[in-house]
């Protein structure tokens, strides 16, 4: 797992750009804490911040291949789970390696196959390769998007990066957020391409994007297809067991200390039980971590979205596999400390409405990463194989909106409230996102006859899969990686995706529960706590100290002038600020966004252009 960036200036010559370059590699020494590498060739510069992970001393980059047309080089984050397999395939085509590292395999894969080398990786990645051969950039992101990947187009090329902050340390990018860049930020709908900042747009998942002198040129080499599904239930449940199998042992290839991130969900617990198996062939002992809270267990609540507390089925799990087991306890006062809101802020470039739920995982990560350097995580299951309760419901399924937003403010996604009047009624989000909507279903392919209830679950795993996944896989990238901790997500490979995707929403609920595809294949991996607990959410402090400690820091907020205040509805704040207040889940999450929006516009100081 790296950083990289660069810059393609296809009418000057780079080479006194040396020390902007070097900035804008330097804006991700987190990502890349072991090392750093800057390559500059005439209209061409690349930078690289390495975390090592596979052939520690070997895959320095950026990585340069020398051919009688020219020098090739890459810039690459990620990992290529599938390397060993292709690069036996290149060495019987006569390809020979200094290395053995996969970052060699892809460079020379791209070398020997050019930019169809993408149909043939497994993995999560984003890398940029300058041809020197055709004068001409190759960036290629993974299938899913689990790793970021933004360019911005100048007036002569382009520039790139893994954060919109290496790009915006190059002068030729203006720090300038518009309507349209604020309507992206608070409609929680992640339009294609959309990357909040004016002129930057994210390479999509599955896309090889080209460009040269005469512009971009996009090719994408996978979407997320409709094929009908042949396989009856126990072949099904058989198939999903097999590819779990193989997707978590290639997932655990490192050269570096391995662990998983436990929760005590199905998800994580599958990935965590089949970790502990592969390990333990190899006479390791799997290391599980779960963020808590000071006496959340003692004193938890139920309520709609969380029925359960975490840490007994977390410890649940570490016991039935014999996991090395540490639970991560966080308090109030470090949640709510203003430094790490800016360090959380500062990681992500945006502003972002889940308060506690980022704070919380970056220093979960953070602890993480004083132990392991790679950590397997369960993000995706609930999207593909139906978790989330708006899967269930039959008003939601019937709903012509986002099915996330049609839950409600639960997860706080619906920010309107706390906009100031006049800005609320010039972004227009509901306007936006109704027609984010219609583009969004418009890409659903169905089955001949499909209709009723299995079109509509069709529809809804789409949606989760190609939007609402994106923010989750944007908050584990930016969290882990703000503290040099790789995260790796298996049931993000796209083998599980294809296959999951295309069972019949019947097939996916045959025993009448939430994810019945993936309990009934893993069942036998865990304990009956787990394997019969319904579904709960990332966890969220309860302590009505935390929402007490945002009140009296927006309070602050609302003694100051101007920033912030010319977004946020001055009228709500100071209602939402009174310590007798009642105040609804909507108003807790309005505040967190307060404070964000007031941190970023202090951390990234962007001109906002409403």
């Amino acid at each position: 797992m790296c950083g990289i960036t660069g810059w393609i200036a296809f009418d000057r010559d780079l080479a006194t750009e040396r020390p902007v370059v070097d900035a804008m590699t330097e804006t991700m020494a987190c990502r890349g804490p072991d090392a750093a590498g800057t390559w500059i060739d005439g209209h061409a510069a690349l930078g690289h911040r390495r975390l090592a992970i596979i052939d520690l001393d070997g895959g320095v980059q950026p990585m340069t291949v020398h051919t009688p047309d020219g020098p090739v080089s890459m810039v690459y984050s990620g990992e290529a789970y599938n390397f060993r397999e292709l690069r036996d395939e290149l060495q019987a085509a006569g390809v020979g390696f200094r290395t053995d590292s996969d970052t060699e395999v892809v460079l020379r894969a791209y070398v020997h196959w050019g930019d169809g080398l993408a149909e043939r990786l497994n993995g999560m990645y984003a890398f940029a390769i300058w041809d020197g051969r055709r004068q001409r950039l190759v960036l290629i992101r993974d299938r899913l998007g689990i790793k970021p990947l933004l360019v911005y187009r100048t007036p002569d090329g382009v520039l790139f990066g893994s954060e919109p902050k290496a790009i915006l340390a190059n002068p030729l990018a203006r720090r300038v957020v518009t309507a349209d860049g604020l309507r992206e930020l608070f409609a929680f709908v992640r339009t294609p391409r959309h990357a909040v900042w004016a002129g930057m747009r994210e390479v999509e998942p599955g896309t090889v994007l080209a460009v040269d002198r005469d512009g971009l040129h996009e090719r994408r080499y996978w979407a997320l297809r409709t094929h009908p599904h042949e396989d009856d239930l126990p072949v099904s449940l058989a198939h999903v067991r097999d590819l779990l199998d193989d997707i978590v042992r290639r997932q655990l290839i490192a050269d570096v200390p391995r662990c998983v991130l436990l929760s005590g969900g199905l998800d994580s617990s599958v990935v965590t039980a089949l970790a502990a198996q592969f390990l333990r062939e190899d006479g390791e002992r799997v290391r599980s971590f779960a963020v808590d809270f000071v006496g959340q267990t003692e004193r938890f609540q139920a309520d709609g979205l969380r029925p359960t507390p975490d840490t007994p089925y977390v410890h649940d799990v570490a016991e039935h596999v014999g996991a090395a087991h540490t639970d991560i306890v966080l308090d109030n006062e470090t949640l709510t400390d203003p430094d790490l809101r800016r360090r959380v802020i500062a990681a992500h470039d945006l502003p972002v409405g889940l308060g506690d739920m980022y704070a919380s995982l970056y220093l979960l990560c953070q602890a993480i990463r004083e132990r392991s350097t790679v950590a397997l995580s369960g993000e995706s299951a609930d999207e593909l194989f139906g978790g989330y309760q708006q899967f269930h419901d039959p008003v939601i399924q019937h709903a012509h909106a986002f099915p996330w937003l049609a839950v409600g403010q639960t997860f706080g996604m619906h920010p309107d409230a706390i906009l100031a009047p006049d800005v609320a009624a010039l972004l227009d989000l509901p306007g936006y996102r109704a027609a984010a909507y219609e583009s969004a279903i418009a890409e659903v392919e169905h089955l001949d006859g499909e209709t009723g209830l299995e079109a509509r679950m069709r529809t809804a795993t789409y949606l989760h899969v190609t939007r609402f996944l994106r923010y989750l896989l944007d908050r584990k990238d930016r969290m882990s990686m703000a503290v040099g901790l790789e995260v790796r997500v298996p049931f993000c490979d796209h083998r599980l995706v294809e296959y999951v995707y295309n069972a019949p929403w019947a097939m996916k609920t045959y025993d009448g529960r939430e994810k019945s595809l993936l309990r009934g294949a893993a069942r036998d991996l865990l304990p009956r706590s787990v394997a019969e607990r319904v579904k709960s959410p990332y966890p969220s402090t309860q302590d009505p100290h935390y929402l007490a400690a945002l009140q009296v820091q927006a309070r602050a907020v609302l003694e100051r002038a101007g920033g912030v205040l010319e977004l946020v509805d001055r009228g709500w704040l100071e209602r939402a600020v009174q310590p007798a207040a009642p105040l609804s889940v909507g108003d807790r999450h309005g505040l967190e966004w307060t404070l964000n929006l007031d941190t970023w516009l202090d951390v990234h100081e962007p001109q906002v252009l409403v």
